[in-house]
């Protein structure tokens, strides 16, 4: 394949991917927007391996083969609760690859220009870090969400500090590595350092917080890509790591806004401190319980419903059986509509991917800014396993780990129903006084179970 067809496929490709990324904004293009994301990598990947400079063209084939069958595979059998631990995974990949690559191209510079030669021993370096801060990082991430880690936050003494000086140091290793043209010891070392970087930086964060984590991970995965675009001197690789890259720090940014963090203790790390409760925000009083049997009756007799759904409603599989409920709703007449807050879940637009599966309509499908100012004329929530995001001690108490974070302010509605297995707190370790409010009524129990017997009841 001659050199211009491969750059006519590459900038076939760019297009698809930057239209890819249009259609994933929106609920309606989504599936669209991956077909195109498909297409385009389809396209990048033929026009690189039958280019004029692709060697071992069988090995190649052979490692195709047998990558797509494993992603094939784990496609198939991953469910959307097992989701944000495998994207984790794939960024690891990502970040190796990157590594593989900077001391492949460290060791053999075919190519290189003598005048060019410095800057190519600057990419690799770079390249290398990157790679190794994303690979080390996203492994801990999978551990966190999997359970294989603890999810609270790793504290160590001065832990700002030893970030710092791993960038310091770091930066001194790239300053020899680059005046004497090329130092394994000093690419080595360097490898270490930011293998442990990375995983400092993402231990120290907790549990929590990890939505915000796995966007930045995205976003550091698109750095790495684009770093070893640099170093095969290949423009696409440089052009589709920049649009992950990019779009992930913004969607980081979009999420920190959400959760009331600030940007830069997200590029720091150690932001998800463990949260300490104060003495004040443990609201005194008792829980009013009721039986799905009760739910299905107030459902019937509402005029407006809105569903807040949580990690909860995806951890029992209740999407299918809220769509039920939502179909029959509406075919009474009930304005039914869902409200969902930027972090529900652990992925961002994890709650939308799950209910449009369960072929809920994209127009009742609303983002918290659009809704929250409609509960206060609305008869009944449902809130389905969510706990941080609708608890209004981050709107009434200054003194609480949450506060200031935006929340919907389900506790305006005239009743309000919280699908839970117990009392247990959230992900941020606090008490919820919208338990304990005098509109609001306990359905205890497996949500899917529960949700059935109220879909049967209705």
């Amino acid at each position: 394949m001659s050199q211009g067809i491969v750059t006519a496929a590459y900038i076939v490709a760019a297009v698809l991917f930057i239209l890819s990324l249009a259609g994933l904004s929106q609920q309606e293009s989504a599936r669209r927007g991956c077909y195109m994301g498909i297409a385009g990598m389809a396209i990048a990947l033929i026009a690189t391996v039958f280019s004029q400079d692709a060697h071992g063209l069988g090995w190649v084939i052979i490692a195709m083969v047998i990558g797509g069958a494993v992603g094939l595979q784990q496609a198939k059998k991953v469910e959307m609760t097992q989701m944000p631990e495998l994207i984790a995974m794939l960024h690891s990949f990502v970040g190796l690859a990157a590594v593989l690559v900077g001391f492949n191209s460290y060791i053999d510079p075919h190519d290189v220009d003598s005048d060019m030669f410095t800057i190519h021993l600057i990419e690799v370096f770079l390249g290398v870090f990157i790679g190794a801060v994303t690979f080390s990082g996203s492994l801990v991430a999978w551990g966190k969400l999997n359970g294989k880690i603890a999810s609270s936050p790793l504290q160590l003494p001065h832990r700002h500090l030893l970030n710092l000086a791993a960038l310091v140091l770091s930066f001194l290793l790239m300053l020899w590595f680059v005046g004497v043209g090329g130092s394994s010891f000093a690419l080595i070392v360097m490898t270490l350092i930011a293998l442990a970087f990375g995983y400092h930086l993402v231990a120290s964060i907790g549990g929590a917080d990890m939505p915000v984590v796995i966007s930045m991970l995205n976003s550091y995965s698109g750095w790495a890509a684009a770093a070893a675009g640099f170093m095969l001197d290949n423009d696409l690789l440089i052009v589709t790591g920049a649009l992950v890259g990019s779009s992930g720090a913004i969607l980081s940014y979009i999420m920190c806004q959400a959760m009331n963090r600030k940007f830069l203790a997200v590029i720091g790390g150690g932001f998800g401190a463990a949260p300490v409760v104060s003495g004040d925000n443990t609201p005194a009083g008792e829980v009013q319980e009721t039986k799905p049997e009760q739910v299905a009756e107030t459902l019937k007799n509402a005029h407006s419903v809105i569903i807040t759904p949580g990690y909860g409603m995806a951890v029992a599989h209740a999407q299918n059986a809220v769509a039920s409920i939502t179909a029959k709703l509406r075919q009474q007449g009930v304005n039914v509509r869902f409200g969902i807050h930027p972090v529900a879940g652990r992925l961002p637009g994890h709650m939308n991917v799950l209910l449009a599966e369960a072929k809920v309509p994209y127009d009742v499908v609303l983002e918290m800014d659009e809704i929250n100012d409609d509960f206060s004329d609305t008869d009944v929530v449902l809130v389905i396993g969510a706990n941080d995001t609708v608890n209004p001690a981050a709107v009434t108490d200054p003194g609480s780990p949450i506060a200031g974070m935006p929340v919907l302010h389900v506790w305006e509605a005239k009743n309000v129903i919280v699908f839970k297995r117990s009392m247990q707190s959230g992900y941020a370790g606090v008490d919820n006084p919208l338990f304990y409010e005098e509109n609001v009524k306990m359905c205890f129990g497996d949500a899917k179970a529960t949700l059935d017997e109220v879909d049967k009841n209705i």
